[in-house]
């Protein structure tokens, strides 16, 4: 099996990869079968000249290849017909901006198989890069609080950055009585956590974040599903149910955001599912919020300050709660700051790389050796389009791949 590792044409650039050049040797070293090639890239944070001094031709084309691993959503223009496809998808949520995407996956007979999806019996997602998006979500948040209160000034991460060299700019940012709140208990949320209580932060349970005062030191908490939502008849929460009728639970989060200086949003949500933070309570007088972290940047999704996607270069507006508008960044103290950046590990794109490119070749490759791999449950839980066709889970999307307006 020839297997390509494509370019990034997303456009801001993605200069992550799915698999490093040492790993690469690894999987050629125990899998003889496999046969890698890379195709040309300037962004990619392993250089061309990575790959090719332990052995793997750099192309141009990946034509030969059978199976094609990127990161971000490719350029339709560079899409190769009758492939097979692995990158993040943002499309099985019936977003507008990817729906030529998903028509022209269609159009050329490929199969795509998202990562989002790859899953264990839990649901739980096995390939993602979310702790690295919470680790740097959570350092890019408290550097939009400094900005904006001007009480500290962090720098904007560049190819120098480390998680090591975050360590040290934050040392003393603990000290600042800030009161974070973080949404959710997955790997998102795991990565910011892990930023704050290594700088000293003190996690509170969640009742005792709400009573809290103002102390000598920055204090954080997170809710789980089951405490930002509650059954609409009073019924107990039930996370099967809650799948399978989430229309039946709404929001019960509104009084910890009341709580909260700093939110870090880290929580899975999909169209189905309840508004935590709706433009009327954003308005809210008791509302203090001044920064909002949109690490899993759904949008539109469960927050509602959350108009548009930003960039490493520009990751910061401010969101006018009184006309629901975005304003320059830092603009007006009642204004929320807000950081909603999509490619947060690309400011760690080694480091995440090999924690990524790690649990690939652990769980994906070996089963790209089976006959017939498309039918492992692993792949096709995660395969939304085969040779052309949507798969019977994400058959949902045909009419939004039609153009039509979607049945959600």
């Amino acid at each position: 099996m020839k297997i390509g590792l494509i370019r990034e044409t997303k456009t801001p650039e993605d200069n992550r990869v799915a698999l490093t050049p040492e790993q690469l040797l690894e999987l050629q070293e125990k899998y003889p079968a496999f046969e890698f090639q890379v195709q040309s890239s300037k962004i990619r944070s392993f250089s061309d000249q990575d790959y090719a001094k332990l052995g793997f031709p750099v192309l141009d084309s990946l034509q030969d290849c059978q199976v094609l691993f990127g990161i971000k959503e490719p350029s339709i223009d560079s899409l190769l017909a009758n492939k097979h496809y692995f990158f993040f998808g943002h499309l099985a949520k019936f977003q507008e901006h990817n729906r030529a995407l998903l028509q022209a996956l269609l159009r050329l007979g490929i199969t795509f198989s998202d990562y989002e999806y790859l899953v264990d019996s839990q649901g739980q997602r096995l390939s993602s890069f979310s702790w690295w998006a919470g680790f740097v979500g959570a350092y890019n948040s408290l550097r939009a609080y400094g900005l904006r209160q001007g009480a500290f000034s962090l720098p904007a991460p560049d190819a120098s950055f480390t998680a090591a060299k975050i360590y040290r700019l934050c040392d003393q940012i603990a000290r600042f009585p800030l009161k974070i709140l973080i949404t959710g208990s997955g790997q998102a949320s795991a990565g910011a956590q892990h930023l704050l209580s290594t700088l000293g932060f003190e996690l509170v349970n969640a009742q005792q974040f709400l009573e809290a005062k103002p102390a000598e030191r920055g204090i954080y908490t997170f809710l789980t599903v089951e405490e930002m939502l509650q059954h609409k008849a009073g019924a107990s929460f039930s996370l099967a149910d809650l799948a399978a009728n989430p229309a039946d639970y709404q929001s019960s989060f509104f009084p910890w955001a009341l709580a909260a200086d700093v939110l870090l949003v880290c929580h899975f949500w999909n169209p189905d599912t309840a508004i935590h933070l709706s433009r009327e309570q954003l308005r809210h007088e008791k509302l203090k919020l001044q920064v909002i972290g949109d690490i899993t940047c759904d949008i539109p999704g469960s927050i509602e300050s959350s108009l548009r996607a930003t960039t490493h270069n520009e990751p910061f507006y401010d969101y006018n709660p009184r006309n629901g508008k975005e304003e320059p960044a830092f603009s007006d103290q009642n204004n929320i700051s807000c950081m909603v950046v999509d490619s947060l590990p690309n400011a760690l794109p080694q480091e995440s790389s090999r924690s990524f490119g790690k649990t690939l070749s652990e769980i994906l490759l070996p089963r790209l050796l089976e006959d017939n791999y498309l039918q492992n449950p692993l792949i096709a839980g995660a395969t939304i389009v085969k040779d052309g066709l949507l798969s019977e889970k994400f058959s949902y999307l045909q009419d939004f791949a039609e153009g039509k307006s979607p049945e959600r």
